[in-house]
């Protein structure tokens, strides 16, 4: 498995200043309009459930990178550094919105589900650079550790820029859109079915961008990115569950909880991936990219599956 995704670590992205700029933009339109759909109330429901929110905090900010970086560490000698590192990538974004209408599909607790993801999107800024930082150095400095002398691993990890980027992409379009809809929430009612559906239509052009130029090479290594995203995916379902009932929160809550860990904001991994301040074009990131790229369509299709099975359970 190693040798052959070897071969997409070479693909190194080239966006124009431009391109990088209309990107960076139109992901600023569609976190606002993810923000026309909270309310401020939202934030009081992690109150209203202290014990299920806490656990979803800790199950999206620390397990989920912490078995991540147990996963590629176990994985090292099959798969390649940078595939590794996408890997990590995806487990520091936040939850994806979608994560809402799954839970509600699942017959878990919608409230606390569109609670987690506003607090989480919320922190995301602070959170997600600091454990891509902290948990990628961690890998650098295990890699080196074990490789030959010719072969070790060099990324520069900028939480600062990280930082940035990722307030402003995330953390100002939310603000503007919670203001919205406390000022002119006539418009922010109407702006919010559009925007969903431009959201798709953005993740989908981010998904043909990213294998535009390489999709032959992506159908060659096809089934080792799907095995590897799957193992990952379910780890995370499956920790997420299982911290869940450990803690002994009710089933409503473990099924919002399940899905709230296992649902992640790829497109924002993508956007950070496709930043030449964060990842300069001379850096070869072709296995981050296309591990976040399948991530973002493989976690719509594991999530749907499950809350189809939990739609037909009664919650205990």
């Amino acid at each position: 498995m190693y040798e052959q995704l070897q071969s997409l670590d070479t693909i190194r992205i080239n966006f124009s200043a431009g391109g990088m700029h209309a990107v960076n933009i139109v992901l600023a339109f569609v976190m606002f309009g993810v923000a026309l759909g909270l309310r401020a109330e939202m934030f009081k429901e992690v109150w209203r459930h202290p014990k299920s929110a806490l656990v979803g905090m800790f199950a999206q900010h620390l397990l989920l990178p912490a078995l991540t970086f147990l996963l590629v560490v176990l994985l090292n000698d099959w798969i390649t550094p940078m595939v590794a590192m996408g890997m990590l990538l995806v487990a520091s974004c936040p939850g994806g919105n979608i994560s809402n209408f799954m839970t509600q599909l699942s017959k878990g607790n919608t409230e606390l589900s569109i609670s987690l993801t506003a607090v989480n999107t919320a922190l995301s800024p602070l959170m997600t650079p600091v454990n891509f930082w902290i948990w990628g150095k961690l890998y650098v400095n295990f890699v080196n550790k074990h490789a030959v002398a010719d072969t070790v691993l060099w990324l520069p990890i900028d939480p600062i820029q990280m930082f940035g980027t990722v307030l402003l992409l995330l953390g100002l379009p939310l603000v503007l859109g919670i203001l919205m809809v406390k000022y002119l929430p006539l418009w922010a009612e109407k702006l919010k079915k559009p925007m969903q559906y431009f959201s798709i239509l953005f993740f989908i052009a981010m998904i043909i961008m990213a294998f535009s130029n390489n999709f032959n090479l992506f159908l060659q290594h096809i089934f080792y990115i799907f095995i590897l995203v799957f193992v990952h995916n379910a780890l995370v379902l499956s920790s997420g569950y299982g911290l869940a009932r450990l803690c002994k929160v009710p089933e409503i809550d473990r099924r919002a909880l399940t899905i709230e860990t296992g649902i992640q904001n790829s497109g924002l991994g993508l956007v950070l991936l496709f930043n030449p301040k964060i990842f300069p074009p001379e850096i070869a990131v072709g296995g981050m990219l296309f591990i976040t790229a399948w991530w973002g369509i493989w976690h719509i299709v594991s999530g749907l599956g499950i809350s189809f099975y939990w739609s037909r359970r009664a919650v205990d």
